[in-house]
C-alpha cells in the first residue's frame, strides 16, 4: 500500500513512536512483517514504527494486512499486539490502556482484560473500581474462555433454584445452561436448598431479597408459589432463559408469549415516564385496562400452574405404575 494513503495509529503509547527506535529499524536490514491497518479507514493499528522507519529509508509502499472490525476492537488489537512483540508498552501505557477496555468493554472479565493489557487481574479490578462512570458497568463479564457469566449471581440463582425445585429430575449440567450458571454453582444452590437454606449467599443478597423476606428457602417443591413473586431482576433473568429455549423461539406459539412477556417488563424508569404522559381523561381506561390486563396474567398463570400440576402427577402415577 502507499505509505500516504495510511492514517496515524490511535496507538496506545501516549508518548508516540520512539525516534531511536525508528532509526534502529531503519538501519536494519530485517524483512520485517506487515503492518496491520484497520479496513476501511485506512489506520494503522499495529506498525507505527516500521511504517517511520520505511519513510526514513525513503520508500513510499509498505506491505499491509487489513483487519476489519471496530474503532474499539482495533484499540485492543493495538494493545495485544505491541504487548506481545516489538518494543514494549510502558506500565503507563498498558495501565491507561486497561482504563480505557474496561470502559469500552465492560463486560470482559478482569483476566481477559489483564491478559491483553498484560497486567495482573488484580491491577485491572481496581481500575474497573476507580472508574468514575459506574453506570456504564455491565452486570455480566466474559471470561477467556468466552463464555458469559454474571458478575453477581443472584438472580441466576433463584432462577437455578425453581428450575431445581421443579425439574428435580434434571442434571446440573441442564439446570446450568438453561440459568447462565457453571454446573458447581448450580449445585450449591442444590445443597443450599436441601440444607433449607437461601439460594443466594448472604454476600450476594445485598438489595435483592424482598424487604420482610425470610433467608430460608422453600423446603418443599410447591412453596414457590408466593403471591410476592419474584423482583425484577430474577424475573428479567429468567425471561431471558425463556427467550434462549429453542422450543419457544421456534414455535409460533412462544414466540408470541415471549412478545405478551417483553411487553410486561418495561423498566420503572418507562413505567414513571408512562405514568406522567397518560391524558387526565385517559387515566381512568388506562387503570381499568392495566388491572383487567393484571387478572388476565392471573388467570393465565393459574391455569397453566394447573396444567403443570397435572402432567406431575400424570409422570408420577405412570412411573409409580
Amino acid at each position: 500500500m502507499p505509505i500516504t494513503s495510511l492514517v496515524k495509529a490511535d496507538s496506545p503509547r501516549r508518548t508516540g513512536e520512539d525516534t531511536q527506535h525508528v532509526k534502529l529499524l531503519a538501519e536494519s536490514e530485517t524483512q520485517f512483517p506487515p503492518i496491520v491497518v484497520l479496513y476501511p479507514s485506512m489506520r494503522v493499528i499495529d506498525g507505527m514504527h516500521r511504517l517511520r522507519a520505511a519513510e526514513l529509508r525513503g520508500r513510499e509502499m509498505i506491505d499491509v494486512r487489513f483487519y476489519t472490525g471496530t474503532e474499539r476492537d482495533a484499540f485492543v488489537l493495538a494493545v495485544q499486539m505491541n504487548v506481545e512483540h516489538g518494543l514494549p508498552l510502558s506500565l503507563a501505557d498498558r495501565t491507561a490502556a486497561a482504563a480505557r477496555i474496561v470502559e469500552s468493554h465492560p463486560m470482559w472479565s478482569d483476566r481477559m482484560t489483564a491478559r491483553v493489557t498484560g497486567l495482573a487481574a488484580s491491577t485491572v479490578r481496581a481500575i474497573r473500581q476507580r472508574s468514575i462512570d459506574g453506570s456504564a458497568q455491565s452486570n455480566t463479564r466474559i471470561g477467556r474462555d468466552g463464555r458469559t457469566r454474571p458478575l453477581n449471581t443472584a438472580a441466576a440463582r433463584r432462577v437455578a433454584s425453581r428450575l431445581l425445585l421443579n425439574h428435580p429430575q434434571a442434571s446440573l449440567r441442564e439446570i446450568a445452561r438453561a440459568s447462565g450458571l457453571a454446573p458447581s454453582t448450580v449445585q450449591d444452590v442444590r445443597r443450599r436448598l436441601r440444607a433449607g437454606e437461601n439460594p443466594v449467599p448472604p454476600r450476594q443478597q445485598g438489595g435483592l431479597r424482598k424487604r420482610g423476606s425470610s433467608s430460608r428457602a422453600p423446603r418443599e417443591r410447591g412453596a414457590n408459589n408466593s403471591k410476592e413473586g419474584v423482583d425484577t431482576e430474577a424475573a428479567l433473568t429468567a425471561l431471558d432463559v425463556l427467550r434462549r429455549d429453542p422450543s419457544l423461539r421456534f414455535s409460533d406459539a412462544g414466540r408470541m408469549l415471549l412478545r405478551w412477556l417483553d411487553s410486561q417488563f418495561a423498566s420503572t424508569s418507562d413505567w414513571e415516564r408512562l405514568v406522567e404522559k397518560v391524558p387526565p381523561h385517559c387515566a381512568d381506561l388506562v387503570v381499568e385496562l392495566a388491572e383487567s390486563s393484571a387478572r388476565r396474567w392471573e388467570e393465565f398463570a393459574a391455569a397453566l400452574r394447573q396444567r403443570v400440576d397435572r402432567d406431575r402427577n400424570g409422570a408420577y402415577s405412570n412411573s409409580s405404575g
